[in-house]
């Protein structure tokens, strides 16, 4: 399968995003991907309201973003904003494609590093996992990337690949452990790990926004042995990458990390 990686670096403005995808789909597309992935909050960049634009999963955004892939018959990953309870957010990724159309709340939040996210969002509870074209994906979403164990249920839910939508926090030895992580799930997990994440604003002149979470870049696509096979730098860029599924049977045959796991 090949398959795309869009490191965008959103705004506040919810349409100019949309129009971001519809130009970074397009040019996956173009290169034959069959599904372009899109960082968390490609919707509107932290640091600004959520809760003024969050919206359904059948709202206008998450219907433009369905226009873009039905438009481009190619399947896309895009973190957006719904409404949750309390007057809070949920942060969702959408997945839609002709004959597709599942998403995956945010379920471990990011309260870390001077940032808390529980404030303005609601925690999702479930893992999902989706197939295309015969490759099960599992979902996960930046901080989730810091729990084994929910790359592992993916993985027992059938996902060969697993994806990670980020929005990575800057800070002394931040890019360090986002590299150490998305590889130690793809052994923990026997699964390539294509992690997404928003590219760093000071690479168009951006001020920081607060303790806001607003990208680092360094999206990566890592086997199930834990090599990159992509990674990228900080600035805005769209990565192209074939992974063939039948390489985690191979890798699970060999190290059998799931098999052998023990509950305690």
């Amino acid at each position: 399968m090949r398959l795309a990686v869009a490191q965008i670096i959103s705004s506040a403005d919810p349409a100019a995003n949309l129009e971001l995808i519809r130009d970074y789909a397009t040019q996956a597309k173009a290169a034959g991907a069959e599904l372009v992935v899109f960082p968390e909050a490609a919707m509107r960049a932290f640091g600004n309201s959520l809760l003024d634009i969050a919206e359904p999963l059948d709202g206008p955004w998450a219907e433009g973003v369905r226009g873009i892939a039905r438009e481009l018959d190619i399947a896309i990953v895009a973190g957006m904003f719904t409404p949750g309870k309390d007057g809070r957010v949920r942060n969702t990724l959408l997945v839609t494609a002709p004959g597709l159309d599942t998403s995956y709340d945010k379920v471990h939040l990011f309260d870390a590093f001077g940032f808390a996210e529980s404030k303005t969002v609601d925690a999702g509870e479930s893992p999902v996992t989706f197939e295309l074209n015969g490759t099960v994906f599992g979902l996960a979403t930046c901080y989730d990337v810091r729990f084994p164990a929910l790359f592992a249920a993916n993985a027992r839910a059938g996902a060969q690949v697993n994806i990670v939508c980020a929005s990575w926090g800057a800070g002394e030895g931040k890019a360090e452990q986002w590299d150490l992580l998305v590889r130690a799930r793809a052994l923990d997990s026997t699964t390539f790990v294509v992690a997404c994440g928003q590219g760093d604003p000071g690479t168009l002149g951006a001020d920081p926004a607060g303790t806001a979470p607003t990208g680092i870049g360094h999206s990566a696509v890592i086997t199930p042995l834990g090599s990159a096979v992509a990674a990228l730098g900080g600035k805005p860029e769209l990565a192209v990458v074939d992974v063939d599924p039948s390489v985690v049977d191979e890798v699970r045959a060999r190290l059998p990390v799931l098999a052998n796991a023990r509950q305690f």
